[in-house]
């Protein structure tokens, strides 16, 4: 709605997933470089944790990208399933047929046996299988043993399945337990991945800005960015609702540059905290004027066409 009041091609602070807004911080260049050590290495276990919305997806996407061709990945993004179940959908995510029979579902042997010669078959080969576990802090305990037990599918040179996990900081916890301790042995690199510095979430917001379209003067001081990082504590997601909900703001009164009460009563807002008495008055027709001024733009356009 606002970006055309900008200048922009688009709404530079989208929450959905895009690769052309790619940004890299140094954090984020060590997590992904953590996830491609262990891809280097003779198997086992890696592990990613972060707070909800610090770029572990991203992270991930980036991962893929630079993935050698010899590897073939397998992701799973809802673990919340059975032993039968997890193995079902590992087999189903690497094409592995798992024969059934009359007798009732397939058991857990009947999964292993074919997955493993699939395996072999791939490291005769010359490549690698890579299973990623998304949101892996919802795994129950005994499927966690199960993925332990499938790093003991190896040769004499290397496991056969590399398994990487990712997950917010309870994984770290659960992991911790001491009933798990041996999967935790396994685990061979692991990053926690924290919220931007101020530096980057200052960098990070330009960048968006750029590559949406943004020319001349930026609408932010410093001073203003800096508000922006106190207020989503870097973490990107964060940032993006927040500077969205000021464009917003900013367009709805018609005002180009940003100040930093503009950020405060936007935080109010965005991230559930009742907003201030002066709210109303720093947006004089909060979203309902937001909203009448797109429906008179539509308007003129349509007397226009």
């Amino acid at each position: 709605m606002y970006a055309g009041f900008f200048g922009l091609r688009a709404d530079p602070f989208s929450i959905a997933p895009d690769p052309h807004y790619l940004y890299l911080s140094e954090r984020h260049r060590e997590a992904l470089a953590h996830l491609l050590y262990g891809l280097q290495g003779s198997g086992g276990v890696v592990l990613l944790t972060g707070e909800v919305g610090t770029g572990k997806t991203t992270v991930f996407r980036c991962f893929l990208a630079q993935a050698p061709d010899t590897c073939q990945v397998a992701y799973i993004f809802n673990p919340k399933l059975s032993v039968t179940e997890l193995l079902r959908v590992i087999c189903d995510e690497f094409g592995v047929p798992v024969r059934t029979t009359d007798a009732g579902p397939a058991t857990i042997k009947a999964h292993i046996d074919p997955l493993n010669a699939f395996l072999l078959g791939l490291h005769a080969q010359g490549r690698q299988a890579v299973l990623v576990i998304d949101e892996a802090q919802n795994l129950a305990a005994d499927v966690l043993e199960q993925l332990r037990l499938l790093t003991n599918l190896e040769t004499t040179e290397r496991k056969l399945l590399q398994i990487v996990l990712i997950g917010q900081p309870e994984l770290r916890d659960l992991l911790a337990q001491p009933a798990l301790e041996p999967l935790s042995q396994r685990i061979v690199a692991r990053y926690h991945l924290q919220a931007l510095s101020e530096a980057d979430t200052l960098a990070y917001i330009r960048h968006r800005l750029s590559v949406a379209g943004w020319q001349g003067p930026w609408p932010m001081s410093e001073r203003v960015l800096r508000r922006i990082h106190r207020r989503s504590a870097g973490v990107p997601r964060r940032i993006n609702l927040l500077c969205d909900r000021v464009l917003l703001g900013a367009y709805g009164r018609q005002q180009h540059r940003i100040d930093t009460r503009m950020v405060d009563h936007a935080a109010r807002e965005v991230f559930g905290h009742r907003p201030a008495a002066g709210w109303r008055r720093w947006l004089p027709w909060g979203m309902a004027g937001v909203l009448a001024l797109g429906a008179a733009a539509a308007a003129g356009a349509g007397k226009t066409a």
